[in-house]
């Protein structure tokens, strides 16, 4: 009856209740233990929400795979703010440094389809967009346009 698991945890938070411990509970393996285990390997993203996948086995084994918090958190936790805007057009919450969006780029990489910083820095402009967030002052919709006029290269290609 081996299985496998998928949730969102707050990373560095997780407790034996939901969402993990009603998928856990009629499991072979220990609930504490692997709470203990999924905590300590997310203490790095401390509040974010952290996709988690547990694959256990008959015999109570189990292997835990952390995978990266979704570009929103990413951002939301550079940038110091709980909530994207409900009017992103219009009304921002915040604004982050072409520096920050790299760092949120290169922490999310491995998810994201681009080859490149520069194309992944559009990748999550394009989030920044849809939550209500400034790049360097003006409205995300227009980075990816200053991005490719290269406005951008020494921060970006560095």
């Amino acid at each position: 009856m081996a299985g496998t698991i998928e949730a969102l945890v707050p990373g560095g938070q997780a407790t034996p209740g939901p969402p993990l411990g009603p998928e856990l509970g009629p499991t072979p393996v220990d609930v504490q233990e692997v709470v203990s285990q999924i905590n300590e390997e997310t203490d790095a993203f401390d509040g974010m929400e952290v996709p988690v996948t547990v694959e256990y086995d008959d015999d109570g084994s189990f292997s835990i795979e952390v995978g990266v918090p979704p570009t929103a958190e990413l951002i939301k936790d550079e940038a110091g703010f709980e909530t994207g805007s409900g009017e992103p057009q219009t009304e921002f919450v915040a604004d982050m440094s072409v520096k920050q969006v790299k760092k949120v780029a290169e922490q999310k990489s491995t998810d994201l389809l681009s080859y490149d910083t520069k194309n992944a820095a559009k990748e999550v402009g394009g989030t920044c967009a849809s939550l209500g967030v400034t790049v360097e002052g003006e409205d995300a919709r227009t980075f990816n346009d200053r991005v490719d006029a290269g406005e951008y290269d020494d921060v970006l290609e560095a």
